[in-house]
């Protein structure tokens, strides 16, 4: 975990909401200076800190609403850090909390260094960040759908679709599928709505990908040299990491993407597991997928993957994988060559 050291005149702890905040600004020596509620909004921020602009760090925790708090700090070049929500153990283990308490104690986080850092994504690229995963929260949604429309054909027919409902020409043949008129209308409400699904995300993802060719086009060229791996993917990969330079180890980007299990220990001895949820659950889904699609178009993959499994168990050895391909990812980025496969298996 990372931690804010940087020293300043004045310090502001910031406890975040939609609608309120609440504002605890110190001096060097732990000083309060301004200890205050008010809504959440540029002009009563501007208005509270016009006494202690000199030499002023803004923090607050990162939740959904600090984007306009991180960009007005940016425009007046006030310094800001984003802290690590659940690296806050001051706020989240205290026997007492509230929004007073929470801002006073990221104040004294950020005096005392001790503030756990967040990244604050770049301005120009979070909002095809937040439409990426927007993107993949329709998908999830669609799946739904195909696997409601599965389940009437299952209940009413006692069978499965000849073909899947993806195949266009086979759904338009579907218009009296159903002797039941109730069970005909849940179909075509199904039918409609992947319809739509599909037109909504074939609008989302060509706009992701010019994005993309604008934000990283040689990221997204040396990613899908990796056999398997398409345009969803390495644009799931670009987004969330925005770039490899932010990692300056390897050990740092596989942690980040969840592909190593934290562990505790003391004395010497292994005392428990570390928290599986602090990293990027995006990272770690992309590069569960590229595992699979992995196996699929490499012979060589699939012959280590089965020495693996005999050894360490099939979900064991497909993490193993998973963190490997992670690790390749990251040289690749890093040194800025394409895949190459026999290397890839000699480290495998």
């Amino acid at each position: 975990m990372t931690l804010y050291t940087q020293s300043h005149k004045h310090y502001c702890g910031i406890d975040l909401h939609t609608k309120m905040m609440y504002v605890s600004i110190m001096d060097d020596n732990g000083t309060e200076l301004l200890h205050k509620s008010m809504p959440s909004t540029a002009e009563h921020l501007t208005r509270a800190l016009a006494p202690f602009l000199d030499d002023l760090v803004i923090g607050c925790e990162c939740i959904f609403t600090w984007y306009w708090l991180s960009d007005y700090s940016s425009t007046r070049n006030i310094s800001f850090a984003l802290g690590h929500a659940l690296g806050m153990s001051a706020i989240h283990k205290s026997k007492h909390t509230n929004d007073s308490l929470d801002s006073r104690t990221i104040c004294n986080l950020l005096r005392t260094k001790y503030f756990p850092l967040s990244y604050n994504y770049p301005q120009e690229m979070r909002a095809t960040r937040d439409l990426m995963r927007r993107r993949m929260e329709i998908m999830h949604m669609r799946s739904d759908i195909l696997s409601h429309a599965q389940t009437l054909s299952y209940i009413y027919s006692g069978k499965r679709f000849e073909k899947k409902l993806r195949v266009q020409s086979y759904v338009e043949t579907l218009d009296n599928h159903f002797d039941d008129p109730m069970a005909q209308l849940s179909l075509d409400v199904d039918r409609a709505l992947i319809a739509q699904y599909d037109k909504t995300l074939s609008l989302v993802e060509k706009a992701i990908a010019k994005q993309a060719r604008h934000h990283d086009a040689q990221s997204i060229q040396l990613l899908q040299s990796i056999p398997g791996l398409g345009n969803i993917l390495s644009l799931i990969i670009l987004y969330e990491m925005n770039t490899i330079q932010r990692f300056p180890t390897v050990q740092k980007f596989i942690s980040y993407a969840r592909l190593i299990s934290p562990t505790h220990e003391s004395g010497g001895k292994r005392v428990g597991r570390g928290n599986k949820k602090i990293g990027n659950r995006y990272l770690r889904w992309a590069f569960g997928e590229l595992a699979v699609l992995t196996l699929r178009f490499n012979e060589h993959a699939r012959e280590a993957h089965k020495r693996l499994v005999e050894k360490k168990g099939k979900q064991k050895a497909l993490s193993i994988l998973a963190a490997h391909l992670g690790r390749t990812v990251y040289y690749m980025l890093k040194t800025g060559t394409p895949f190459d496969e026999e290397r890839f298996m000699r480290n495998c």
